[in-house]
Order: C-alpha cells, then structure tokens, then sequence
C-alpha cells in the first residue's frame, strides 16, 4: 500500500499469551465457519509470529486465539473476544497484525483508555523495530508529529485513547486517512462501550461511527476481561454496524471464555472502622509476600492510607487522578521492579497495568460493582502460583456510592437548557456554557459527550456548536441503567457475607458461561483454603486512631473569577485583587477521606425521612477537633510559646438557612474560644432569604452568592478593621467564602481567614 512500511512480524513480550492446550469452548461461537484453503499455513505463520512474540519455541496459540486470528486475517470479519485478565488477548492483535502488516495491510489502530499499557507496548514495538506511536493526554506536546508520521505513512501500530476520536483535527484531518488505509482496528477494553458496563466511558460511543465509516475489507477486534451478558450483547450489537456503503450488517464472532482464575484466593475481612482496618493493613502487610495494589474509593482516602502505612514503616506510594503522568509513571516502575511493597491507587490504576507477579490485592472499601471488583483483582496473580485477594468493606461505602451514582446523566430540562444556549455556528466553550446551566463542570463536559455521540451537538475547534438535529430523551434507557447499578450495588453487599464459594460468586454474577452449578474454587475462604489475618491487636488500633486523629486540611483561595459571568448579570471579571482575596483557609477535614471524615459526613450528609437536614449545635468532638485546628494554624498566630499572640481580632459567621443553629453556636464558640469578638453575619440581601442551591456549577453558585450574600450593617459597624477569622459548616465551590472575604475587605478587614468544619 502506498506510502506505508512493511516491516517482519513483531516480537513483543507481554503477558501470558499462550496455552499448551486448547482453550475451552465457546458458547457464543459460529463453530461452523469453515477454515479457509491456506489456514494450516496461516496458522503456521500465526504459530511462528507467536513464538517470536514471547521468545518461546514451545508457544502455542489456544484454538480461541486462533479462531480470532483466522477471522481477522483471513475473512477480514469482526470479533468480540471476552477473556480473563492474563488470557492473551493482546497476543490475538499482535499476532494478527504481524500476519497483516507482512501482507501488506496498513497500520494497526489501537483505541485503548490504558495510558500504562500504552507505555508497555511502544516499548515493546521499539525493541522490536516496529514504529509505534500514541495520542493521548499524557504526550500532547508530540501530538504534531505523530499527526505528520501518520501522514507520511510512517506508523505501523497506532495507539489511540478515545478521547483522540472527537478532538476536531484529529478527527476531521488525521483519523479519516488512517481509517481508510487501516489494516485492523482494535477496541481495547471493549466494554466500555456500553453504557451497560460498570466503566461507560462517552467517549467510547464514537467508536461506533469511526465503524460505520470504515471501507469495506478492514477487520475489527474487540477485546475485553469485564463483561456480563448484557454487556456482551450491547457490545457485539455495536460491533456489527451496518456501513455507508450499504452493505448489509456482518456477524460478529463472540469468544468468551471461563472466568475462573486459578491463582487468586478470595478473602473478605469485616472490620468495624478506618482504624482497624488500617491496624490491619499494618499487621498484614509485611507477612504477604512480593508486592501487590491496595485499592481505595476516593483520592483522599488513599492519600491518608498510604501516609499512615509509610508513618508505619512500610514502603509504599499514593497513585491516584491527581498523581502527575510522568510520577505515574515512576510509581508503575517501582511497583514492577518490586522497590515498593505496595501502591495505594484509585481506579487510576487499573486496566492495563502489566505485573505478571503481583502477589496480593487489597480494596479498603468494595467498588460498586462486581464486575468492576472482578477487573481490580485480576491485575494479581498472572505468573505466579498463588496471590491474596482481600476486601475489607467500610461501613461508609454506601455513601461513596450513591454520590458517584448522583453523577448521572442529568435531567431532560438540564439538557434541553444546554442544547437551548448552544448556536449552530458560534462556538461556546464549555466555560461558557457553564454561565447557562446549572450543571457541575464534570457533569456537563460527560453529558456534551453523549449528546455528541447522539449527533445533537458537534465538538470543533473553540468550543461546540448545536446541529439541529431532533433529539430524544431516552429516560427509559437512562432509568434502566440506574436500576442496574443499584443491583449491582446490592450484589457487592451479597458478596461481602457471602458463606459459599467467592470466585463461584463471581463467575456466577458475570455470567461465565462454562460455570457448573456444583462448582467451587477450593482456594477462597469460606472454601477453608486461605486464612486472612484477624482482626489487629487494640494498640495496633489504638496507633492507628491517632494518626487518623490529625486535623487540618488547606483551604487554597481563589484567586479568578469565572469567564462569562457578564451573560449572568454579575459584573465580575479577571483576576480576584489582591485587596480583595482571602488568605489560605482551614477545614477539620475532606468529607470523603478517612478519619474525622466519618463524623463530618454523620453531621453534614444525614437527612432524616423527610429529606431534611437536622440541625443543632456543634457535636462536642467536632468542637475539640475544631479548635485543635485553630491552635495548630500558623497564619493565625505570631510568636511562640507564652509570647505567642493572635494575628485575627474577630470573627464572622455566614448565616445558614440550612444549619442555622449549628452556625450560630459555631461561629460565637469559636469566637469564645479564641476570647476575640464575635463581630456578626454575612448573611441575605434584603429581598433574598431563600437559601441558593449548592448543587450547580462554579459559575452558577457564584452568581447565586453574589446576588445573595451581602454584610449586615450591625456587622459592618463592628469590624473597626480588624482581620477576621470567617466561619462556615463546610466549603465545595469556594465562592462563598471567595465572595464573603471580598466583602469583608471591602468593608475595611486587613485579612480574611476562612473556615469551615469540611470539604468537599
């Protein structure tokens, strides 16, 4: 083919890729799609690329392998290939694009969310002469020139993140040549197509149009390890899109085999709070052998268990979303060369990381979903005998849950609001956009995506535009998903007291179709074959409790007002001055942490059967925790010792229509405490007692405070210029404590000093 290399089939190594027996047979396979003339010497081939690609002369591909090889090459067909973690599917694309490429086919495009397998597989590509290159976040500075390698036909493997497929040069300039002169697509971690699937990704729905627009003759490969029925089904329907050029839709072949992974013993380790279970950890941990993940829920909370098992002597390392891509990268190392005993990770590390030995994965708190829990514990246990899988659940789990699951598409009036402000020609950034809807950024950029992929919007250079195109509100659809999650919630509690075999628990859930009803794995614990350690001594507890007891979280100040706000009627614009801003802020806590974030949540996220907040005075133990963080903050402090003084000489509440007793008992206590005056409220401007609500966007709760939020006059004529310590029950936009210093040092405050019991 014009202007593209032909290079000798590839010799990567990556994972375990081969089988010395055929695999087991498939339930969903056309079993009766006869070989062509030349397969023996097509397997032949595929038989010899394999050996060269682990460095194995015994290598054999599993009869799974090779009926998905043959299909792609041979037939140029589409496959769905559903297989444990450590299977080798990523053996059938290699293998299949070393048979093409030597062919004379064009380059391989691989879509894949995996910024870690990404790195593995150009490294591999490179050693074996074979030039690889990737698009995504991590490397936007070398974006240019792979777009020009693509053109002049010097990339054989392109690795692809979805988000590339909707980036408007990418997908208007590069994408439509390099689909046309493809040799195989792959959609790595297929199930992220469906919105079915525990991991929707929006961005994933492109790929059905980058499909239907494929020439005719371009194989597809899908592969996946986490996939239900359902799930299976929604995708391969995908997969089989008819094309532009009428031709009538293909069958897709299926491969889906058994779930069971022989080497993970399952383990679950009930524990009544944080402190045991960190105590646990500590105890644990050194009498695991290798190295393994520790999973967390929230960013917080594994940035406090991984300070508290390195406070306790253990080598490990925080990774998470907000972990940098170059440290990432240095934490994957250290965890693969086993220079760290663990990483506490997020879902930031998940599918793709490669570490055949991993010998145990932990979760402190279950994942939502069984499926998804199924894909974390895979990462363990790939080349070697036997790994420890344990989960120990957290009574706040739940409540993680339900604020994940309130992130779902929005209301059909919010989407509607949206579509309404958005001008077919005009492109409005999504900074703008925010100025017109009462969506949280997260949510709005997730939503343009859906809308996008439904065709009712179009994402171009400057922002998105509105097509026109009639668009339906699927709530049917919407409401379905909802009610599945929400079981597989309630399949996560079942599993957690589970009294029969887990591993038969989760073949059964996920729908291993070669799954027996007799069948146990005779290695989990309630099968008698793995003894967790339990529950930790009381000073092991006791220890624990009190690194979790430390207090203080940094409350960064804003320093920008939002762009937009003039089409809101708020005349603020640019950067915050200086007069105006507040100092570095304090909170007890994050509410979604560990630790005092218990009791923060116990008091600001409970609501009684009506739906309303109770309120009351401050919770005695909040109280000592609050004061313990004004005695350890420095701002608020000059000297030391019996010379020390106070720099804040009174204190300003912000009246709560929500929690007005908690208010008025906080910010006058904290006053007492600190024997400075309790100078008054920031409370509503006349006409506007109705409280604002604390669910829209940056934009939207600005412009709400800003209209509301005014100093009383008893207030002002209290200040004298004194710097104030303000005082709130807890802090998420930012913009009323930004908004209430504004005022304050409009006012004559010297300095503003927020804070606020939590964050989050």
């Amino acid at each position: 083919m014009p202007g593209l290399r032909r290079v000798s089939p590839v010799t990567f190594t990556v994972g375990d890729m081969t089988d010395n027996s055929p695999g087991p047979a498939s339930a969903f396979a056309d079993s009766s799609t006869p070989a062509s003339a030349s397969g023996e010497d097509l397997r032949a081939d595929g038989e010899a690329a394999l050996k060269r690609l682990v460095g194995r002369e015994d290598a054999r591909l599993r009869e799974d392998q090779w009926r998905a090889i043959e299909a792609l090459v041979d037939r140029h067909a589409r496959a769905l290939v559903v297989q444990r973690t450590g299977w080798g599917k990523s053996a059938v694309y290699f293998v299949a694009t070393a048979l093409l490429r030597a062919r004379g086919a064009g380059p391989t495009i691989i879509v894949s969310p995996l910024l870690a397998l990404m790195r593995d597989q150009i490294a591999a590509a490179g050693r074996a002469g074979v030039e690889a290159a990737t698009v995504n976040s991590a490397n936007v500075t070398e974006w240019d020139d792979v777009h020009a390698s693509i053109a002049a036909g010097e990339i054989d493997v392109l690795l692809c993140s979805p988000e590339r497929l909707n980036n408007p040069q990418f997908r208007d300039e590069v994408l439509p040549q390099l689909a046309a002169n493809a040799g195989l697509v792959v959609i790595d971690e297929a199930h992220c197509i469906s919105d079915w699937g525990h991991d929707f990704r929006p961005d994933y729905r492109r790929i059905r149009t980058l499909l239907s627009e494929l020439p005719h003759g371009i194989p597809v490969l899908a592969t996946t390890a986490t996939a239900n029925a359902r799930v299976t089904a929604d995708v391969a329907e995908q997969l089989g899109v008819s094309r532009e050029d009428g031709l009538s839709r293909e069958d897709v072949l299926v491969l889906r085999g058994e779930l069971d992974r022989e080497s993970l013993s399952l383990g679950v380790v009930p524990l009544p709070d944080a402190a045991t279970r960190i105590a646990w950890l500590t105890t644990a941990l050194p009498q695991m052998d290798g190295s393994g993940i520790i999973y967390c829920l929230t960013v917080s909370a594994a940035e406090e268990v991984a300070s508290q098992l390195r406070g306790a002597g253990i080598d490990v390392a925080s990774y998470t979303g907000r972990t940098e891509p170059t440290e990432r990268e240095s934490l994957e190392e250290d965890l693969k060369h086993n220079r760290v005993k663990a990483l506490v990770a997020t879902s930031a590390l998940g599918m793709g990381f490669d570490k055949p030995d991993l010998a145990f994965v932990i979760h402190v708190g279950a994942p939502s979903s069984p499926i998804a829990y199924y894909q974390q514990v895979g990462r363990a246990g790939r080349g070697v005998d036997r790994a420890v899988v344990a989960l120990l659940p957290g009574p706040e789990d739940q409540a993680i849950w339900d604020w994940f699951g309130s992130q779902s598409f929005p209301d059909e009036d919010q989407v509607r609001a949206a579509l309404g402000a958005m001008d077919p020609v005009a492109p409005m950034s999504v900074m703008a956009l925010e100025t017109q809807v009462d969506l949280r950024r997260g949510r709005l950029e997730a939503m343009l995506k859906v809308l996008d992929v439904d065709g009712a919007v179009r994402r171009v250079k400057g922002g998105w535009v509105a097509t026109g195109a009639e668009w339906h509100y699927d709530a049917e659809r919407y409401g379905r998903v909802a009610q599945a999650r929400h079981a597989e919630q309630q399949t996560m509690l079942e599993y957690e007291s589970l009294t029969g075999c887990r591993m038969a628990f989760l073949r059964r859930v996920l729908d291993d179709p070669d799954l027996a009803d007799d069948w146990a794995c005779g290695r989990c614990d309630n099968c008698g074959a793995l003894t967790l350690p339990g529950a930790p001594t009381s000073e092991a507890v006791t220890a624990a409790r009190a690194d979790l007891d430390r207090v203080g979280v940094e409350i960064t100040p804003r320093r920008q007002w939002p762009s937009g706000l003039d089409r809101m009627g708020v005349d603020l614009r640019g950067k915050i001055s200086s007069g105006e801003q507040a100092g570095p802020g304090r909170a007890i806590a994050r509410l979604d942490g560990l630790g005092w974030s218990g009791a923060l949540r116990e008091l600001l996220d409970t609501r009684d059967a009506d739906g309303a907040v109770p309120d009351g005075p401050t919770p005695v133990l909040l109280r000592g925790a609050a004061t313990r963080v004004l005695d350890e903050w420095e701002d608020l402090w000059s000297g030391s010792g019996l010379t020390r003084t106070r720099t804040i000489e009174a204190v300003v509440g912000i009246r709560s229509f929500t929690r007005p007793q908690l208010l008025e008992h906080l910010a006058p206590g904290l006053a007492r405490y600190l024997e400075i005056p309790f100078a008054g409220w920031l409370g509503a401007a006349p006409g506007l007692e109705a409280p604002g609500r604390h669910d829209l966007n940056s934009a939207q709760r600005l412009a709400v405070v800003s209209r509301r939020l005014g100093v009383e006059e008893s207030t002002r004529a209290s200040l004298g210029g004194r710097s104030v310590l303000l005082v709130d029950d807890y802090t998420d936009s930012g913009w009323t404590l930004t908004v209430g210093a504004r005022l304050l040092r409009q006012a004559g405050a010297p300095a503003v000093y927020p804070f606020v019991l939590g964050v989050r």
